[in-house]
């Protein structure tokens, strides 16, 4: 809550890391300014790039009170405006799943060795960047909290997998050892309402922490308020979810 008399400040600005194979991978931090200790969030961005709108993104975060992170998973493809990166990047097929794990996995790292973390760390992904976030949090140790908005590919058929990527999220489950919460559109085509219960049932089997919330009205990328599919209230409702959630799973 706040309250007028607060302090508040934060630090943003673009950092290097060491991402898979040792490449030097920039991304965007911002943090909370003052003594701590905070929760620490990576932030995994979508299929239109390392965009305005994660920047944004991570900056809420951290007025939040979390310690953030956004790596570019589209670093080895070259700089030059999201939109185009991004176009590259899709007729490349996508960048591999192992080398997107392991770039997260270092933005992960980067939040640990902050004198003032408290000891958690969630990650976000809206997209392919919810889809990272499942796979990433399913195979690497260290992560607290997944939010999966829309993550289209988590569920994948067969005739899906590709080179860079070839098994499904959702086959690696069984290992996924922190609790997630879904948001997801009714009218999206990516995933699918379908997609979401093949997605939940896995879940359920493996006996794992989640809670899911499907929105009528909405379809893919309803948060994105400078594009026609932002749908106002299930976005302030899907936000206090996330905002409910984190605050749960990654206190002190």
């Amino acid at each position: 809550m706040y309250t007028t008399d607060q302090y508040e400040g934060m630090l943003a600005e673009t950092v290097a890391i060491q991402g898979a194979n040792g490449d030097r991978v920039l991304a965007y931090c911002a943090r909370p300014l003052g003594k701590g200790p905070f929760p620490g969030m990576v932030l995994i961005h979508h299929m239109p790039g390392w965009d305005e709108w994660y920047r944004e993104a991570t900056r809420r975060f951290a007025h939040h009170g979390y310690a953030s992170i956004s790596p570019n998973l589209y670093e080895r493809t070259g700089h030059g405006s999201p939109d185009d990166v991004a176009a590259a990047v899709r007729a490349d097929g996508g960048v591999p799943d192992d080398q997107a794990v392991a770039d997260i996995e270092a933005a992960m790292k980067y939040l640990r060795a902050l004198p003032n973390l408290n000891g958690k760390v969630g990650v976000f992904g809206t997209c392919s960047g919810g889809r990272h976030a499942v796979l990433a949090a399913s195979r690497v140790a260290g992560f607290d909290a997944v939010v999966d908005c829309w993550g289209g590919g988590v569920v994948m058929q067969s005739d899906q997998l590709t080179l860079q990527r070839p098994v499904a999220p959702v086959d690696y489950t069984a290992d996924l050892n922190c609790p997630v919460l879904g948001l997801f559109g009714a009218e999206d085509h990516s995933p699918t309402v379908e997609d979401v219960a093949v997605h939940e049932e896995a879940l359920k089997r493996h006996g794992k922490d989640y809670e899911f919330h499907m929105y009528d009205g909405a379809g893919h990328g309803f948060f994105y308020y400078h594009r026609p599919s932002y749908r106002q209230s299930q976005a302030v409702e899907g936000w206090e979810k996330i905002w409910a959630f984190l605050g749960d799973k990654l206190a002190a």
